[in-house]
């Protein structure tokens, strides 16, 4: 009913007005962060890796998009033809993800940041280079084909889909790599798989995201991915709290909003990502959510299961206080 309603109100919002457009592009960028968010907050939160070029993944996804829409089809058809372009934007920011993390997983330690931040250089580099996307120019003609229905649409599809995976046995397999890769694998997790299970999906999330900022924006260049929007990315999650869907959620609206209030600083604005990412490691390493979810993220099933053992818990060893019952994310308690 919550999300049915969300849906019904982003229409009512886009059909009649309710907010100008410009609100209504802060909360379409809204929704665009906190898909970027979540999808990389499942490999450095919940997996416990780190990788730092996500803008590339989500270059893979605008670009691809706005060629079918673009140049494959006619111009009448593009609206119909949007949520396949989306899609397959998507399949091919999850193809370029299997190209890195299949190297990048057969060992373990900081590799991946070296493999992502790489990646991040040769797909803008690329982009520079190849005169059919516009090169260094830029590539326009998209239609503004993104609209607040359709983000919330796709925000709401991409947290299920999170959400479902994080509690299912893959999604067990990535929590238990965090804990401990080789504890998991003497258990039998097929960590590799898993890996490359969750890094591919991260990845198609991103370029997903990327398909709707360049219907959105209209018109997207090279630096429109560059190491910056990577730092951005890092930031809101590292914001929000990592391994927490609801983090990123918070994590993605703070950032988004406060950095449209500070647009009176220019250029220098975009500064502040890094360092507020330098000061979040020192002083919130976990961010503003730590290990909490919103009951919402949490199933059922879960949520019944974890009462159960509260109450076990507490019956036999008065744990956890009454306060706390509740404050749990996917790691247990908070």
């Amino acid at each position: 009913m919550v999300l049915t309603g969300l849906l019904l109100a982003a229409w009512l919002i886009h059909r009649y007005g309710w907010l100008n457009p410009y609100q209504q592009q802060i909360l379409m960028y809204v929704g665009i962060h906190i898909i970027l968010t979540a999808s990389l907050n499942l490999v450095n939160g919940y997996m416990g890796e780190f990788a730092v070029g996500h803008a590339a993944f989500m270059a893979v996804g605008a670009y691809v998009s706005s060629l079918i829409t673009v140049r494959l089809f006619p111009f009448q058809a593009a609206p119909l033809l949007f949520p396949l372009a989306l899609l397959v934007g998507s399949l091919a920011a999850g193809i370029v993800g299997l190209l890195v993390a299949f190297p990048s997983f057969r060992t373990r330690g900081d590799y991946l940041a070296i493999v992502t931040l790489a990646l991040n250089m040769i797909v803008k580099s690329a982009i520079e280079n190849l005169e059919v996307i516009g090169g260094p120019r830029g590539f326009l003609g998209m239609q503004r084909l993104t609209t607040l229905p359709w983000v919330v649409f796709w925000v709401i599809s991409s947290l299920w889909l999170l959400r479902n995976f994080i509690y299912a046995n893959l999604g067990r397999g990535v929590l238990a790599i965090r804990e401990d890769e080789v504890a998991a694998e003497l258990l039998g997790v097929d960590t590799r798989r898993v890996k490359l299970h969750a890094f591919i999906l991260s990845a198609s999330l991103a370029g997903l995201a990327g398909g709707l900022f360049a219907h959105v924006v209209q018109f997207i260049t090279p630096r429109s991915f560059d190491i910056v929007r990577s730092t951005e990315i890092l930031v809101m999650v590292y914001l929000g709290g990592i391994g927490s869907l609801a983090g990123s959620v918070i994590g993605a609206t703070v950032y988004t909003v406060a950095l449209e209030w500070l647009r009176f600083l220019g250029q220098w604005r975009m500064a502040i990502a890094p360092l507020l990412l330098v000061f979040l490691m020192i002083l919130r390493p976990t961010g503003i959510m730590g290990l909490r979810e919103f009951v919402a993220f949490i199933p059922r099933e879960e949520r019944n299961l974890r009462a159960r053992l509260e109450a076990l818990g507490r019956g036999r060893q008065g744990w956890p206080p009454a306060g706390e019952a509740g404050r749990v994310g996917p790691h247990g308690p908070a």
